[in-house]
């Protein structure tokens, strides 16, 4: 997996030429344009990765509206991972060698064809995988994975609700929920997307609920189906109007582990202040007090904070191929130049499964 070249190439100081998505601040989808750089060879603990397919992701949208925490201030590259083959490696460099098959963990900078990145950043890329599936994968498979586990304390046996479970998360959080023996309400837009949820994953129709206003009423109808008091888990990536139903329905010692606000995405170029005001002053309040009463716990996180613990990443992924071994549900492949495609299918919501970029595809017709 990790290459069969006997000799460490030596390094050149040849400056490469790559495509990359920029954007010189946050605020504007329009602001994304496509341009032509130079890059310099890898530093000494570097790798140069020629990119053949980038992970699309909600953050990525969020970061250039300028409503990501961790958005980058002046000029930036968004993506957070990508896949592709070793081109170069610096100096110091021992494990890798060009021509390896990597996955690539960005804390931005993925929307590139060619980028530089430490090494111990990188993840061999499993060998009966696709670039894309390898690209689509760890962003999402991380969360699920850090979310239930770490957070949530998932196990056999325990119900939990997946909001957004069509969704690149939601996928990878109901294969790790099988692994684990776990039993999952799934929550999802459509009922296209519950037909074909019920399809892949032999879920009931008591346990996969189309969004409504009668949400709290299909909740206890999903618990009443499994003979189960309440939730052990709620995994949320939506807040807003579905927070409180899902809350308030935790069985004792439960935890509702939120990591996302789609109910925030804005659908057009640019955020609406207005709409955001108005959801925020409306937001859910909880009491803490009232918390211990009930003994429920709320925990938050962004998984962002794990690419300045680089040393953290290893042992992450192999936490995280041991509960959700499969390859990511492809649901969207785009040319690199769609980059601004593929932002609004994620706007749209109605989307299943992970896009991807693919600097080699050619861009083909598409509705909008």
């Amino acid at each position: 997996m990790l290459g069969s070249m006997p000799d460490k190439p030596t390094a050149d100081s040849t400056e490469s030429t790559r495509r990359v998505w920029s954007i010189p601040r946050a605020g504007s989808l329009s602001r994304l344009t496509l341009n032509t750089e130079p890059l310099a060879p890898p530093a000494a603990d570097e790798v140069q990765v020629e990119v053949t397919a980038i992970g699309v992701n909600f953050a990525d949208v969020f970061a250039c509206l300028g409503l990501y925490s961790a958005t980058p201030t002046g000029r930036f590259t968004p993506g957070l991972e990508c896949a592709g083959r070793v081109r170069r490696v610096g100096s110091d460099v021992e494990r890798w060698r060009p021509g390896d098959r990597v996955i690539v963990l960005t804390r931005f900078g993925g929307y590139a064809t060619l980028l530089n990145v430490r090494e111990e950043t990188l993840w061999p890329t499993p060998n009966d995988w696709t670039d894309a599936e390898a690209a689509a994968y760890p962003v999402q498979a991380l969360t699920a994975w850090y979310g239930l586990t770490s957070l949530g304390n998932a196990r056999a046996g325990a119900v939990v609700l997946v909001q957004s479970a069509a969704g690149g998360v939601g996928l990878n959080a109901l294969q790790a929920l099988q692994t684990l023996g776990a039993r999952a309400v799934a929550v999802v837009g459509s009922q296209a997307k519950r037909d074909w949820l019920m399809g892949q994953y032999g879920l009931t129709d008591a346990t996969v609920i189309v969004r409504s206003t009668r949400l709290a009423a299909d909740l206890d109808a999903a618990l009443a189906s499994l003979g189960a008091p309440g939730f052990d888990v709620v995994f949320d990536a939506v807040y807003g109007a579905d927070f409180q139903p899902s809350f308030t329905r935790l069985a004792p010692e439960g935890r509702h582990v939120l990591f996302g606000a789609a109910d925030f995405m804005s659908v057009g170029r640019r955020p609406n202040p207005f709409r955001l005001a108005w959801r925020y002053l409306r937001r859910p309040r909880l009491d803490p007090l009232a918390m211990i009463s009930q003994n429920r716990g709320l925990l938050a996180f962004n998984l962002i904070w794990l690419w300045h613990e680089a040393s953290r990443l290893p042992d992450a992924m192999r936490g995280t191929l041991a509960l959700i071994p499969r390859p990511p549900h492809i649901g969207g492949r785009y040319a690199f130049e769609e980059a601004h495609s593929a932002l609004a299918a994620i706007q749209s919501g109605s989307t299943v499964g992970k896009l991807v970029l693919e600097p080699q595809r050619t861009p083909e017709p598409r509705a909008e």
